[in-house]
């Protein structure tokens, strides 16, 4: 398979992610807006009607002693992550690898002598708990984690780097370029992930070579009363990290890339000519009903599990629901809009050493001996769902039509930025699509959305 970028792993049918491109993939949800880890806008309100109703007639002491301070509710329990104990070599791993890696551990502990731990610790809680446990240490040797956690982790100097040597050649070069921080390699990639075109092939017996043929086509069906979505991508108001394929395939960029893939803070591309163009074309989506802003996440599910939306762009974490609907579907990349390649947000997984780690040769001895192979890639896989990063071990499971699909899109793809500076850029992008959904001029949004990014980055 060629492609300009070189990603054979990718997310497979079983993969669940939480909400993002992100990290806890033990969830049955899709992110809102960008995969977790990633500081995109959350709306923490839940719906409904949050006011109880009075009984205005009921009698009333008026004289009666009131306490109007209402007791506090309990204070959530602080996480305490496990002891390591007198342990020589510690691992922290979700319930989801844990199985996979102790008898691996242990192996390792046989062989020289030692006491390996794997202490299972809850996905949401390894980043934060590393920061606080590994100066006293408490803390591992050893964490998963996801790619995007490195501008936080590099900045506070809490990993390590790692060199793969010529091993680096064994992954997918996305993979590798996600974990690669200021030109050092920080982690042993095991997995990946990303969103791809799903297609209802029912309604749509051949793959659109283009985006505006799919365009037409979607539009099409609408016009004929086939289908109420044309094309199922959620916005619920705007969402940079759905819509990031078709902002690139019509010539934008977010940031720059070095030559080693790399990302350049200081190349905010989102007022580009190329970006501005893409704005232009999200206009013209949303005046034609291609794109509405009022898809939701559970909108895009439901339109398409029930055959009244022809194409959907989300992840793996959405086919299993359509699957089980019993909607024949196909997953492709995204064909080329106006002639450019789309790429999608590509989110990775791997091992990364502690830099409070008293035993650095141990733990790369393990990552690098152990971790480090084809079995141990496809068991994790089998587990967790998501495809291997090691290409030899990917190309053992690609005969899945689903993961062959997202591999392809992937293929496409670039890491999703993990520099601290991406935390300042979701807020003011999101509210930029959402300004172009409502008609405001698409150039001033965007231009207005780079602006206001640059201040974040400048305040830090």
């Amino acid at each position: 398979m060629k492609a300009t970028r070189r990603l054979v792993g990718a997310v497979a049918v079983l993969a669940l992610v939480g909400a993002a491109c992100g990290s806890d993939d033990s969830s049955s949800e899709a992110p809102d807006s960008a995969p977790a880890d990633t500081e995109a806008p959350v709306d923490t309100e839940a719906p409904g009607d949050t006011e109880a109703p009075v009984d205005t007639e009921a009698p009333v002491d008026t004289e009666a002693p009131v306490d109007t301070e209402a007791p506090a509710p309990p204070e959530e329990e602080e996480y305490v992550p496990p002891s390591r104990g007198d342990a020589d070599l510690v691992i922290w791993a979700d319930d989801t690898r844990t199985p996979v890696l102790t008898p691996i551990a242990d192996a390792f502990a046989a062989d020289e002598g030692l006491d390996v731990q794997v202490l299972e610790v809850p996905f949401d809680q390894i980043r934060d708990n590393l920061s606080v446990t590994g100066p006293a240490g408490e803390g591992p040797d050893i964490i998963i984690g996801a790619h995007d956690w490195l501008g936080e982790l590099v900045s506070n100097g809490v990993v390590l780097p790692l060199d793969l040597g010529e091993d680096a050649a064994l992954y997918a070069d996305v993979a590798v370029e996600a974990f690669t921080y200021d030109g050092a390699l920080y982690g042993l990639p095991y997995a990946t992930e990303n969103i791809a075109l799903i297609r209802n092939t029912d309604l749509v017996p051949e793959a659109p070579a283009t985006f505006e043929e799919l365009s037409d086509i979607a539009l099409g069906l609408l016009a004929d009363g086939a289908v109420d979505v044309p094309l199922a991508i959620q916005q619920d108001p705007g969402d940079p990290y759905h819509n990031y394929p078709l902002f690139t395939g019509a010539g934008g960029y977010i940031f720059g890339q070095a030559d080693d893939g790399s990302y350049l803070p200081d190349d905010l591309g989102l007022d580009s000519e190329g970006s501005l163009a893409a704005a232009q074309k999200f206009a013209e989506w949303s005046e034609s009903g291609l794109i509405s802003k009022d898809v939701s996440y559970d909108i895009m599910n439901e339109s398409f599990s029930t055959g009244r939306a022809p194409f959907a762009i989300t992840g793996p974490w959405a086919t299993g629901g359509f699957a089980d609907a019993g909607v024949n579907f196909s997953v492709e990349p995204i064909p080329s809009v106006d002639g450019g390649t789309p790429q999608v947000f590509v989110g990775v997984q791997g091992f990364m050493i502690s830099s409070f780690t008293e035993n650095e040769d141990l733990a790369k001895t393990f990552l690098l001996d152990y971790l480090n192979t084809e079995e141990v890639q496809l068991e994790l896989f089998a587990t967790g769902g998501r495809p291997p990063a090691m290409l030899s071990a990917f190309e053992q499971v690609a005969d899945d039509p689903i993961v062959q699909g997202f591999g392809l899109s992937g293929q496409q793809g670039a890491p999703q930025p993990s520099i601290p500076e991406m935390g300042s850029v979701w807020e003011s992008w999101t509210d930029a699509y959402n300004l172009i959904f409502t008609g405001s001029d698409p150039v001033e949004a965007f231009t207005s959305a780079a602006t206001a990014i640059r201040d974040k980055i400048a305040e830090g």
